[in-house]
């Protein structure tokens, strides 16, 4: 009969594999190190003959995979690439202030207070649901697909989470801070920039087709008059393709199940056509001119396609493990339907 393990508590390791071997009847617990968690092990009791060599048990803990996915690596790159879009949150860098045309009717449209797709909704959107989507279909396949990490990190859940939840908000970093950067640099007036500004052509007194390098606005609000001076390009546009695009990629590479065909390609064309409403609104709302909203789209799916295919896992094959006898030990247990990736 198999042995029995005893609950361990606050055990300040990561046990992650536990191998029980039935040659000797007992049970081996063998440990992998990488960072510290204190979590309590249930026990665990095998009883009756032994038909195989070895028996391989998982045990799911979120709690720890959550704690060692925030790690010190995970979030240095993150913060890395968000030192740009931070920079322009925080207001530590101010627009470039262009002028304008007198008479020029693009930035004459009326301030709207309310907004179609607000920052939080877009936010909350797109990290929820592709988060969610992501983190659900790795556990999935760690779980039910028998995968096989070789990165250091010996938990799978960990180690999947890490490469695509972490290779997502890599990308959704990259992306904000490119368009915070072309937004400040740029300082392209919106649409209702003389709205916000509380100007018109008349009160000014310009003579129409002249350059205004400089305006007094009378809005007294300098956070609106800041924003007013960021259309170029549209930050929900660029946004809302990569996290959807993101995801669409993702289902591509992940949803495999045959049982309906049109499935994958309904919820792929949904998902753009949610990121394509998302950009429009911007126009409709007099945040953006067209312009604006056609990069954002070109550089979210830019971003997201590189995030994809050349950060990511998703796309890139994987290779079946060695599974000769010599190959074979107690330490790195694969079963015939692993893969390495």
């Amino acid at each position: 009969m198999c042995g029995m393990l005893n609950p361990l508590q606050n055990l300040e390791v990561m046990l992650d594999l536990m191998t029980f071997s039935c040659q000797t009847g007992e049970c081996h617990l063998y440990v992998s190190q990488w960072c510290t968690v204190p979590f309590i092990y249930e026990s665990c009791c095998f009883c009756g003959p032994c038909r195989t060599d070895h028996y391989h048990i998982q045990f799911i803990y979120i709690h720890q995979a959550i704690f060692c996915f925030l790690s010190a690596p995970f979030i240095s790159h993150i913060s890395s690439a968000s030192i740009p879009f931070f920079a322009c949150e925080l207001k530590a860098v101010t627009p470039y202030r262009r002028g304008f045309f007198c008479g020029d009717s693009s930035i004459t449209y009326p301030y709207m207070e309310r907004e179609a797709i607000p920052d939080s909704l877009l936010i909350a959107g797109g990290i929820v649901i592709t988060g969610l989507t992501i983190a659900l279909g790795e556990c999935y396949r760690v779980r039910f697909r028998g995968v096989h990490s070789r990165a250091f990190v010996r938990n799978l859940y960990v180690s999947c989470l890490y490469k695509e939840l972490g290779s997502f908000l890599f990308g959704c970093c990259v992306g904000q801070s490119l368009t915070n950067m072309a937004k400040l640099s740029v300082g392209r007036l919106r649409p209702n920039f003389l709205s916000v500004c509380n100007i018109t052509y008349a009160s000014i007194n310009c003579t129409p087709g002249s350059y205004m390098a400089q305006v007094n606005c009378r809005q007294p609000n300098q956070k609106m008059v800041e924003e007013a001076r960021k259309s170029f390009f549209s930050g929900h546009a660029s946004f809302a393709m990569y996290t959807m695009l993101y995801l669409a990629f993702y289902l591509q590479a992940r949803l495999s199940w045959r049982g309906a065909r049109l499935l994958r390609p309904l919820i792929q064309f949904l998902l753009v056509m949610i990121a394509i409403y998302t950009g429009l609104s911007r126009i409709s709302d007099y945040r953006h001119h067209p312009t604006d909203v056609l990069t954002g789209f070109i550089q979210g799916g830019l971003t997201a396609y590189w995030v994809a295919f050349y950060i990511s896992s998703m796309f890139k094959p994987c290779a079946r493990p060695d599974l000769s006898p010599t190959s074979m030990s107690l330490e790195s247990p694969l079963s015939s339907q692993q893969t390495v990736c």
